[in-house]
């Protein structure tokens, strides 16, 4: 394991402790890593180059 030290916002703070005081998560760290796990699951380079594609594809064509 890595550990890393960010600053987050006090409102989003609260959130991630309400997830925990309601047992959804085991901590805040574990919240944390699990969107950490989801951003990278959804922004791999191959998908972000396939919306930049299709946005390049819809700009030049205009198809909705």
């Amino acid at each position: 394991m890595k550990t890393i030290q960010t600053e987050v916002p006090e409102q989003l703070y609260r959130k991630a402790q309400a997830l925990v005081s309601e047992g959804w998560f085991r901590d805040e760290q574990n919240i944390f890593s699990e969107a950490i796990r989801r951003f990278l699951d959804t922004h791999r380079p191959e998908l972000i180059e396939k919306f930049v594609r299709e946005d390049v594809e819809w700009g030049l064509h205009g198809k909705d």
